[in-house]
């Protein structure tokens, strides 16, 4: 058994597959116990919030300030406002206005704001501008309002007496303040999904659901099709015959089509994630039987066989002792591919809306189909879905990469 398990990890490939297995395992771990929040809490009043980090207005006011001086400050809020894509917006409404091409210098700030300002009005809309362009060049005025301006901001405070507003300090441009010295501050490493919610925690969340699903589905698939494949190889006759006109029924029909059918027949509210997992496994025990039923007809002639049933063992005892044995790591190859593929059989089901219920858990599926329907591959909103695709290819690469190591050590044709 040493020597087996030495062998196994002297496979680079299996290695490789293996510590990002264990990489991914040690993040769902670890991660819970520093960020213990829901996954599914809608943090955000809003949709799609961007990376970073987002500190409260609120208490920033009362907190202690510094003044510094940074010579890029004025640039850098000018560009944070003002980008390649902006400057280009305006001049594309200054050209609608009227105002020549050579007139505008995109690279010219000053003189840009100038004509935007001179020129600008929001209740202009000229032909083939659509709402949604209006009112983002009424967005784009409201931000670019005194962006030259050196003065700074007045805090007003109203009076109890009057109700009229009071001056109650200026807040200078210079100013900063320190962001561990603020009370309340939210890092979103990956922004929020079209609810709100925080993505990286549901996303961990999501990895270790859509896992468990994979496990339970590969375990009711792997045990299926040993049993049966098990049972046809060895006894052969009419059983054999039954069992693999039942397999070659199954193969006609495809999986992926009555995996939709039956979870469709089971409704919304029915479909747990472990509902989900059984249905997964009870339709993909398929190509586990004919394989393991080819292994068992190349085994059950063997003289170890012949001599166990000259002793008078039964068929059982035959079977789990002199054959099973000899087909093991070629089981334990068959439950990795089958945990990969129910874990994208399960994305396939949640992106069509098949799959678990949307209360529950997150899962891999579940978030795709979410930034699906809310557009967020439209939108730009990337983090809300590459994330869930880059999890789903580091999980499906480990593990095959795995199953791969593990046929180079076992299969003597592929070792070298």
């Amino acid at each position: 058994m040493k020597h087996l398990i030495k062998e196994v990890f002297h496979s680079p490939k299996f290695v490789i597959g293996f510590s990002i297995f264990v990489i991914i395992l040690l993040i769902l771990i670890i991660y819970p116990l520093f960020v213990p929040n829901e996954p599914l809490d809608m943090i955000g009043l809003g949709t799609f919030f961007k990376p970073g980090t987002y500190v409260n207005v609120y208490d920033s006011l009362d907190t202690k300030t510094y003044q510094l001086k940074i010579e890029d400050a004025t640039l850098n809020r000018i560009a944070n406002k003002l980008g390649d894509e902006e400057r280009n917006d305006i001049k594309e409404w200054l050209v609608s206005y009227g105002i020549s091409e050579e007139e505008i210098d995109v690279e010219d700030t000053e003189r840009l704001l100038e004509l935007w300002e001179n020129n600008y009005d929001p209740s202009l809309r000229f032909e083939g501008m659509t709402s949604a362009k209006r009112k983002y060049y009424v967005r784009l005025d409201d931000s670019l309002k005194n962006l030259l301006s050196i003065e700074g901001v007045i805090i007003a405070e109203k009076s109890e007496e009057t109700g009229e507003l009071n001056e109650d300090r200026v807040i200078p441009q210079n100013e900063y303040v320190n962001v561990r010295e603020i009370a309340n501050v939210r890092v979103f490493p990956l922004g929020t999904d079209n609810f709100g919610r925080d993505v990286l925690t549901e996303l961990i969340s999501a990895i270790g659901t859509s896992l468990k699903i994979g496990l339970v589905a590969g375990i009711i698939a792997t045990l299926i099709g040993l049993t049966l494949g098990l049972t046809a190889g060895y006894i052969g006759g009419l059983v054999d015959d039954i069992i693999m006109f039942i397999t070659n029924l199954f193969t006609v029909i495809p999986s992926f089509v009555l995996l939709i059918l039956i979870s469709y027949s089971i409704g919304q509210e029915q479909r747990g994630a472990f509902t989900v997992a059984a249905v997964i496994g009870f339709t993909s025990w398929v190509w586990t039987t004919r394989a393991v039923r080819a292994q068992v007809l190349s085994l059950r002639n063997r003289d170890h066989v012949n001599l166990s049933k000259l002793s008078g063992h039964s068929i059982g005892h035959i079977i789990i002792f002199d054959i099973l044995p000899y087909i093991a790591s070629y089981v334990v190859m068959a439950l990795i591919l089958q945990i990969s593929s129910a874990i994208l059989a399960e994305a396939q089901l949640s992106i069509l809306g098949l799959g678990p219920k949307t209360t529950d858990v997150p899962t891999l599926g579940l978030m795709m189909n979410w930034a699906m329907l809310y557009s967020a591959h439209i939108l730009g909103k990337w983090w809300a879905y590459i994330p869930v695709v880059i999890s789903i290819a580091f999980i499906s690469f480990s593990l095959n990469l795995m199953n791969t190591g593990l046929d180079q050590v076992f299969n003597p044709a592929l070792r070298e």
